[in-house]
């Protein structure tokens, strides 16, 4: 029978060794906050100052989705926090936590479409109209435009400068991201691509989703945005993507501009890292057999849809 003395060791030992595993735990977060703020700022500080968008209090009066999802408008630009540019890249993404699903539509930016307060326009030309005369009601206006012609409506949107495409792939795989090339590309994208499967740095890669210049036009240029977008996805869901997450961030931060705050991207980033596996699903608008092509004075070539089968496509695949 053990005496007295000796269980008090015991006792003391126990105790002793819960310390030492809590010491080492509460270093082990420390350790991976301070890995976390440092890879971040890191990411922030490879960016010339001179180059980020500088685009703040933006007017933007989205609405809360009803059913718990996260909707965002994306938008893409090129001409780094100049008001005067028009939306290269319309997209809505909508993350549905429950099914841990991501719903991402295409806007085609040449549909003629009903601009509020202005005459009818291609939809992109909706983000140039409401930044004239530093206004800053590009993103708003754009929204309104969305929700007049095909009842969706958004909380977020996230303003994102090419050249932060091109610094998050070059960050996130040195090595390139693979892409098959359907054909020789090269008229207004700054370099020429060849055909075939080959490893692609960030300018490349951007080039090769802005390219519109073939008989797919504008179509094809969407899907192989969307074709892009599937390939990060993926590289972002590895190991390596994952240990890369927090430069990522802080990566893309100087370069986008959004009314979500850090809070609110940290808690959508860690829901999705956390549930993994996700499901991605895609979307161009217009849907097939619903528009034609047309071609007005002051706006040229553009495309005539049917409002009322795209409202109700969208519905259907937001909803399904």
């Amino acid at each position: 029978m053990e005496s007295r003395v000796a269980k008090k060791k015991k006792k003391r030992s126990r105790v002793r060794w819960r310390r030492v595993f809590l010491m080492l735990f509460l270093l082990l977060i420390v350790a991976g906050a301070g890995y976390t703020a440092y890879q971040y700022y890191a990411g922030v500080h490879q960016t010339d100052p001179n180059d980020a968008l500088n685009m703040d209090n933006l007017e933007f009066n989205g609405k809360k989705d009803a059913n718990g999802r996260t909707n965002i408008l994306l938008l893409g630009i090129d001409r780094r926090g100049k008001e005067d540019s028009r939306t290269d890249t319309i997209m809505i993404a909508q993350y549905d936590p429950k099914k841990n699903q991501v719903k991402l539509i295409s806007i085609m930016r040449d549909i003629y479409a009903e601009i509020p307060g202005y005459r009818n326009y291609k939809i992109n030309t909706a983000y140039y109209l409401g930044n004239l005369n530093h206004q800053k009601k590009g993103v708003e206006l754009l929204r309104q435009a969305l929700k007049t012609n095909f009842d969706i409506d958004v909380q977020y949107y996230a303003l994102v400068d090419f050249q932060g495409f091109v610094k998050i792939v070059d960050t996130l795989a040195p090595q390139g991201i693979e892409m098959n090339v359907e054909h020789k590309m090269s008229e207004n994208i700054g370099l020429t691509l060849y055909p075939g499967k080959q490893l692609m740095h960030g300018k490349q890669l951007l080039a090769y989703a802005r390219f519109r210049h073939d008989a797919q036009g504008d179509f094809g240029r969407v899907a192989r945005q969307q074709k892009v977008l599937k390939a990060l996805q993926s590289e972002v869901f590895s190991v390596n993507g994952i240990a890369k997450a927090p430069k990522l961030l802080g990566t893309i931060q100087p370069y986008m501009a959004t009314n979500m705050s850090k809070m609110n991207i940290l808690a959508l980033v860690k829901d999705v890292m956390v549930n993994g596996n996700l499901k991605v699903k895609t979307m161009t608008v217009p849907v097939a057999g619903t528009y034609t092509n047309v071609s007005y004075p002051g706006v040229g070539a553009a495309l005539e849809v049917d409002k009322e089968k795209n409202t109700e496509a969208i519905k259907q695949f937001l909803d399904e």
